[in-house]
C-alpha cells in the first residue's frame, strides 16, 4: 500500500474494485471502500477505535473528516462511521460515528454527529449541524443548526441524488484512466 493508506493495530484499509483516493487523502486503520467509490484529496479517515465502512458508487469530497467513536462500558459497540450506496458528502464536511443510508447528499461543511442516523433519500444543505442520535427520516430535504426538516423531496429533487453519485463516479474514472 501506498503512503495515504495506513495499518493501525495491523489492519488496512480495504478497497472495492475501480476505486480512486486521492494521494493527498489518508485512510487509517479499518476501513471498507465499495467499489466505484472516490475519496478527494485532503480527506482524513480514521478507524482506530472502530470501523469506517463506505458503500459503493459514494463520494467524499475535499477536506472531509472522517471519524468514530470508541467503544467504552456506557457504548459497547461505540459509534461506527457507516455510510451507505450512492451517497454525495460535499467538501469540508465532518462525520462522525454516524450511519447514512443511501441516495444522500450532505452539503458542503455539514456535520453529522455521533449516533445520528439518516436514512436513505435525504439531502442535507450546506453548513447544517445534525446533532447526536437524532434521525432524519427518508424523502425530506433538512437544514439549519440544529438541523430541521424543511421540506418533502420533489421527484427531480431525489433522482439528483443518485445522479450526483453517478456524476463522481464518471469522474473518478476519468481520473483513474489519467485523463
Amino acid at each position: 500500500m501506498n503512503n495515504n493508506f495506513r495499518s493501525y493495530r495491523g489492519i488496512s484499509p480495504s478497497l472495492g474494485k475501480a476505486v480512486y483516493v486521492d494521494q493527498s487523502a489518508v485512510l487509517v486503520g479499518d476501513i471498507t471502500l465499495g467499489s466505484d467509490t472516490s475519496v478527494w484529496p485532503l480527506v482524513a479517515a480514521r478507524g482506530d477505535v472502530n470501523k469506517i465502512t463506505i458503500g459503493v458508487r459514494t463520494n467524499i469530497q475535499d477536506g472531509t473528516v472522517l471519524h468514530v467513536t470508541r467503544k467504552s462500558e456506557g457504548n459497547p459497540t461505540g459509534n461506527p462511521l457507516v455510510i451507505g450506496d450512492d451517497v454525495t458528502v460535499g467538501h469540508k464536511c465532518m462525520l462522525h460515528g454516524c450511519t447514512l443510508g443511501d441516495r444522500i447528499l450532505v452539503g458542503m461543511g455539514a456535520i453529522i454527529m455521533d449516533g445520528a442516523i439518516v436514512e436513505s433519500d435525504v439531502f442535507i444543505g450546506a453548513g447544517s449541524l445534525v446533532p447526536p442520535n437524532k434521525t432524519l427520516k427518508s424523502g425530506y430535504l433538512y437544514v439549519g443548526n440544529p438541523v430541521k426538516q424543511v421540506k418533502e423531496l420533489k421527484i427531480s429533487e431525489a433522482n439528483f441524488l443518485k445522479q450526483s453519485a453517478i456524476n463522481y463516479v464518471e469522474l473518478k474514472a476519468e481520473y483513474l484512466a489519467g485523463a
